[in-house]
């Protein structure tokens, strides 16, 4: 049998992103095998890595401990990394290799580059470069030599959102260039969640007649969710944090300072984000950089209103202009949801957005798990 090797950095990104990949290969009558850092850096708890490991068990999965470091200048980290890597391709005969995220993607496709003059393919999905329109200059300086680099070793390169696609064909040295709109959205799963919603409030500390907010990401400087905290500090809505991160602290301290602990609510990882999108009145996805938001296509599914920056990737899913803002600016997101919120009575606000709701929902089932999956099927048979 076929062996592929599905290689990224932290195990959480194969729990939340990657499982219909290797399911598909599966599929495609390949033995899966999966390398990563199931002991560090990951934005969900142990717990959901012990059920990872036990699901990769019920599927026959081989998986193995790369000691990956998300941060690229941990060199002595990713070095051990880089040989850990080379040790597993040459004890496996993979015929694919297929790496993700942007160090696991740079330290494999390092590691395979004598591999590949043996037959071996090598694809590499760009879940959001680094370096895009906007991006701060030392993410040019730092990313874009390494991935272009990267790229002279890469037979198949994935983006997931239009503008990295165009960049990577005008730039970039792999023998293919191919767009996937993402990693798939289940639309039978999110868009037919019931919950009580005067329950799930009365759980969250939420009044039943509030207007409720929520955003759901790790707890980064990326995330920008103290933009979101700073801007609704006056106004009368609630706000919940659904996830995890190194900022947890210094955001609450954030709330604690402005005094809004009593609306303002970090609730760690949570498995119940589909009944939270659908007990919340606005999705607010206030990032700095996305490369295709798995989040933000989980609330366009659940039909909830949608107010995000206007960044690569958010506006390929969302085109309502007026819901779209500087994540840089927080007087322009206290301006934007003051406007949301004006006139507008809780028991109103989706039904006053509905046809935007309904449109970005038809526009949704371009990035389905369906069309994912069929346009994957594709590029693994070329």
């Amino acid at each position: 049998m076929k062996k592929v090797l599905v290689i990224t950095s932290v195990a959480s990104m194969v729990d939340q992103f990657l499982l219909p990949s290797v399911r598909l290969l599966q599929d495609m009558e390949y033995e899966v095998h999966v390398a990563c850092n199931f002991e560090k850096g990951n934005t969900c708890s142990n717990e959901r890595i012990v059920e990872l490991k036990k699901k990769l068990d019920e599927w026959n999965i081989t998986y193995c401990q790369i000691d990956f470091a998300r941060d690229v200048i941990k060199v002595s980290d990713n070095l051990l990394a880089y040989k850990q890597v080379k040790k597993i391709i040459a004890e496996n005969k993979y015929e694919l290799i297929h790496c993700h995220s942007p160090i696991g993607g740079l330290i494999t496709r390092i590691a395979c580059r004598k591999v590949r003059k043996n037959g071996v393919r090598v694809f590499y999905t760009a879940h959001g470069f680094h370096f895009y329109k906007g991006a701060p200059l030392k993410n040019w300086l730092l990313y874009y030599p390494a991935e272009l680099i990267c790229s002279r070793y890469t037979d198949v390169l994935i983006t997931i959102n239009r503008e990295d696609y165009a960049l990577a064909k005008k730039k970039m040295m792999a023998k293919r260039v191919e767009y996937v709109p993402g990693v798939g959205i289940d639309l039978e799963k999110f868009g037919k969640i019931t919950v009580d919603k005067a329950a799930k409030r009365k759980e969250l500390g939420v009044p039943e007649d509030a207007v409720l907010l929520l955003s759901v990401g790790e707890l980064n400087e990326n995330k920008n969710h103290e933009t979101v905290i700073r801007a609704i500090a006056n106004l009368n809505v609630y706000y919940i944090i659904a996830g995890k991160g190194e900022l947890q602290e210094h955001l609450q301290s954030v709330i604690d300072n402005l005094k809004i602990s009593d609306k303002v609510k970090l609730i760690g990882f949570r498995k119940d984000v589909g009944e939270l999108y659908e007990a919340a009145d606005a999705f607010v996805f206030p990032s700095f950089r996305e490369g295709l938001s798995v989040a933000l296509m989980e609330a366009i599914a659940c039909k909830v209103p949608v107010i995000c920056s206007g960044i690569r990737g958010n506006v390929d899913l969302v085109e309502n202009i007026d819901h779209l803002f500087n994540p840089f600016d927080t007087d322009n997101l206290t301006t934007l949801l003051s406007n949301f919120l004006k006139n507008k009575s809780k028991a109103d606000i989706k039904n006053s957005m509905r046809s935007e709701i309904e449109n970005n929902f038809k526009k949704l089932e371009n990035y389905s798990i369906q069309e994912v999956e069929s346009k994957m099927r594709q590029i693994y048979e070329i």
